[in-house]
């Protein structure tokens, strides 16, 4: 429980304090953001606004969670290192995107298929790793059972054999990586939109993981009463000390990313936190539920996919105004500030759905 609030104080301390000296050196070296032409006018006015603003989170996030073990005198996990892996590798994706719009002054940065080609090779990395390695209970960060609450017992890729297994559990695991980070890629386009959004479905994932901790099979004081109904979920409580530092070291960026934003995160903060979500799922059991706990990221998406589906089957009419839907409510006039509170209450309405509905099969079974 300290290396948890230690992680989040300094994680929060930190990105509240440095993220304006990150904005001024962002300025000198003119990595600004470039807005294109199509899009809202009102986003002109941000055109230089410093970008790439995911390094400070991520910064933030992994000295916290290292500062937090070494005050709580407590060991690393695989488990833990994972999740900071995958949002550490995703975020070095985004970079390389945001970096090449900045040097080319142009809002395209790697091709699509590039993208999802480092997404992949650090989805992988991760998929290999968390099905091995297992600890000296035997139990592996994953599983290869699909879980929704909890692992889906007639779900498992097992049935296939060792090797298809493991091919299908890393097929698995890149589509939770590659969909997550790109939908709140694509959620990031309204000050704090995503940010905000994102600390309310990490702080989801701190609630379950500090749940299935308490409500670990190997706490040897569980009440025989509830232990038929305890999680088999390794570094449970090293997941929470993770996702606490990624969700505090969010908030401060908060501070400055809110509107009238001083600083954007970039492709490299929201493919980051896109795989910071998409590993908690995988590694808390959670992974169907995801769906629930970045429900808002999944309208967003969604509604890009229906905007391009609707507009090449009637070969050019549209169902928005414009894609995603944060900008259809922005050129029928909403404020920005209007449209980013209304979408994290729907983002945090879809979190409380997901907890109260892990809670619920608990309390159930």
């Amino acid at each position: 429980m300290i290396a948890l609030l230690f992680s989040g104080a300094f994680a929060l301390t930190f990105t509240l304090l440095m993220t304006p000296l990150f904005v001024r050196l962002f300025k000198r070296i003119e990595w600004g953001q470039f807005i294109r032409e199509d899009g809202p006018q009102t986003h002109h006015t941000k055109r230089g606004t410093p970008t790439m603003g995911g390094i400070v989170v991520v910064l933030g996030a992994s000295l916290g969670y290292v500062f937090g073990h070494l005050v709580a005198q407590e060991p690393f996990t695989l488990s833990g290192l994972l999740v900071l892996g995958v949002f550490a590798g995703l975020a070095l994706v985004g970079f390389v995107d945001d970096y090449s719009k900045v040097r080319n002054q142009r809002s395209l940065g790697l091709g699509g298929w590039a993208k999802v080609a480092g997404q992949v090779i650090v989805g992988t990395a991760f998929a290999l790793v968390a099905i091995n390695f297992p600890d000296e209970d035997g139990i592996t960060p994953a599983t290869t059972m699909v879980s929704g609450v909890r692992d889906i017992d007639w779900l498992d890729f097992a049935v296939f054999g060792s090797i298809g297994a493991m091919i299908l559990f890393t097929l698995w695991v890149n589509l939770i990586v590659v969909a997550t980070s790109n939908a709140v890629n694509v959620a990031d386009g309204l000050d704090g939109l995503a940010t905000g959004a994102s600390i309310l479905s990490i702080v989801g994932y701190i609630v379950i993981a500090f749940w299935q901790f308490n409500q670990s099979c190997s706490n040897a004081g569980l009440d025989e009463a509830v232990a038929y109904k305890c999680y088999e979920v390794r570094d449970s409580l090293d997941l929470a000390i993770v996702a606490a530092a990624i969700a505090a070291s969010l908030i401060g960026f908060l501070w400055w990313n809110t509107s009238p934003a001083q600083i954007f995160m970039g492709d490299t903060g929201s493919l980051a936190i896109g795989g910071a979500l998409a590993a908690l799922a995988i590694l808390t059991h959670t992974q169907l539920l995801l769906v629930l706990m970045g429900g808002l990221f999944l309208i967003v998406t969604g509604s890009v996919i229906l905007q391009r589906a609707y507009f090449k089957i009637t070969k050019g009419k549209r169902i928005f105004l414009m894609s995603p839907l944060h900008h259809h409510f922005e050129l029928k006039g909403w404020a920005e500030v209007t449209i980013v509170v209304r979408f994290w209450l729907i983002g945090g309405l879809f979190v409380a759905v997901g907890v109260g509905l892990f809670y619920l099969e608990w309390i159930s079974r």
